[in-house]
């Protein structure tokens, strides 16, 4: 039990170094070793969230070397949360996605597992680490094999996507690690919790606000908020379908979690609120990010695309609250990291689902799909109106509290901007849901009535879709209880 937290980040890395080694001795046995390790790493997290609201947050010395001189993993109910959702998340996914890489990255399966591990170790470093350059090295691991599984999605587009995002994740890095420096030269420490005691009563230091600025900005280029997002729509679109269910539910939402704990742990409420008064204008920029977001996803006849531009959208929803000052603000932020990343899921396992049987997602290529896909379709239906904000399904919940926190707060062009957004995507799903239903697929059925052959995706990859589709609403009818049991409680 006192290993759970380094098994969290240890079990799918040593999985990744095995199914690597593996790929030069029998190359099928990469598979379940990967999933196995993912497998250990949700049991632990889940062990582990069950001890922190027993008990109260976790600390973990690396190597026994004490804080802040040494590395320490610290777990309190925000990211319990999310480590328990990203080894979710990554586990559902990697057995939903087995045929996906069969068909679209046959020659390499075995790398492309090891890879994928080290990806999730990374998210899994970022979310339980409490050591700043700490953090910075695990962005970066995350980086590093998003570029490497980019580039082995479509042959045209996907490496070209893979080196846009390289250029621009440097400069988020860059801005990041510089952040760091200054706030290494101030205090002399990288331990979250020992540079929050450090810069305490420095609030007129240049160079705190040097280190502010620059962490956050380095920060917001990683989660793609608007206008730093020109990376995000190509990378999620043409990388693999394996990928791109895991990408886009998790990296922008850690990301988030990531601003959220650097504003909470690190720089302090008064500091940001109270000291620089920034709350007004990053609430306008996450107003413009959202409505950004709804007018380019209006524009686009990709499937896949639309989706991007859907989260870029919802990047502003969470920046937005985290950024109102209140609680309630932050309660709809923190709930919407949960709720956007299986919204988010849900929806990419059903387009997984459609590549597989059609290839494409133009949305012209989905004509009659309703007939031949019909749990697929079921599972991208509710994740749309999930992701529309209809009750009782967890999208609205988040979107009330984010809308009473602007409320509260005075700030009605963000409540403007939510409801304009639902209503956008409320017009872009139900437009695919129009074409996918009255129009057939087939010349030779267009004024035919008649049965249409049932072609949906494997049983693996329909239940999976199915059962996160399904939690959309388990978790929009235990929305309080997340609420009064994990975030109210961290917030105090």
């Amino acid at each position: 039990m006192d290993n759970y937290p380094a098994l969290i980040v240890v079990a799918p890395f040593i999985a990744a170094l095995f199914a690597g080694l593996f790929v030069w001795i029998d190359e099928r046995l990469s598979y379940p070793i990967a999933l196995a390790g993912l497998a250990v790493s949700l049991f632990s997290g889940i062990q582990v969230m069950i001890q922190v609201i027993a008990s109260g947050p976790i600390q973990y010395k690396l190597a026994g070397w004490a804080p802040p001189i040494g590395i320490e993993y610290r777990i309190d109910l925000l990211n319990a949360m999310v480590l328990i959702l990203v080894a979710g998340v990554a586990f559902l996914n990697l057995i939903a996605s087995y045929r996906s890489v069969q068909q679209e990255i046959s020659d390499r399966t075995g790398s492309y597992f090891t890879v994928y591990n080290l990806f999730v170790t990374g998210l899994l470093g970022v979310s339980i680490t409490g050591d700043l350059f700490n953090l910075y090295v695990l962005i970066e691991i995350t980086s590093l094999t998003s570029y490497a599984q980019i580039a082995l999605g479509d042959k045209d587009r996907g490496p070209l996507a893979s080196l846009n995002y390289v250029f621009i994740g440097v400069i988020g890095a860059s801005f990041y690690l510089l952040g760091v420096g200054y706030l290494y030269m101030y205090t002399g420490s990288l331990n979250m919790a020992d540079v929050a005691v450090l810069i305490k009563g420095s609030e007129g230091s240049s160079t705190v606000l040097t280190a502010f600025i620059l962490c956050i900005l380095g920060i917001w280029i990683k989660m793609a908020l608007f206008p730093m997002h020109v990376w995000l729509p190509n990378a999620y679109t043409y990388s693999p379908t394996a990928f791109s269910r895991v990408v886009a539910p998790l990296m922008t939402k850690v990301m988030v979690y990531v601003m959220i704990r650097l504003m909470v742990t690190v720089f302090g409420y008064d500091y940001i609120f109270n000291t620089l008064h920034l709350s007004d204008a990053v609430v306008w920029l996450a107003t413009l990010a959202v409505l950004a977001g709804g007018v380019m996803a209006l524009a686009q006849k990709n499937l896949k695309k639309m989706l991007t531009y859907i989260i870029v959208c919802e990047i502003g929803y969470m920046v937005g609250g985290a950024w109102m000052g209140n609680q309630l603000g932050m309660t709809g932020a923190i709930l919407h990291i949960l709720n956007d990343a299986l919204m988010t899921f849900a929806l990419f396992l059903a387009v997984g689902n459609m590549v597989y049987r059609i290839e494409k997602v133009d949305i012209t290529d989905l004509k009659g799909l309703f007939g031949k896909m019909p749990w697929t379709m079921g599972g991208f239906v509710l994740a749309a109106l999930s992701i529309i904000g209809v009750p009782p399904t967890c999208g609205f919940f988040s979107k009330w509290y984010l809308i009473l926190g602007a409320m509260e707060k005075g700030a009605y062009h963000f409540v403007a901007a939510l409801v304009i957004s639902s209503l956008i995507c409320a017009v872009l799903f139900f437009k695919v849901f129009e074409i996918c239903f009255f129009e057939s697929g087939s010349p030779d059925h267009e004024n035919s009535h008649g049965p249409v052959a049932i072609e949906d995706a494997p049983v693996s990859m329909i239940i999976i879709s199915g059962l996160v589709s399904l939690s959309l609403v388990v978790t929009g009818f235990y929305s309080g209880t997340i609420v009064n049991t994990i975030i109210l409680p961290f917030l105090k």
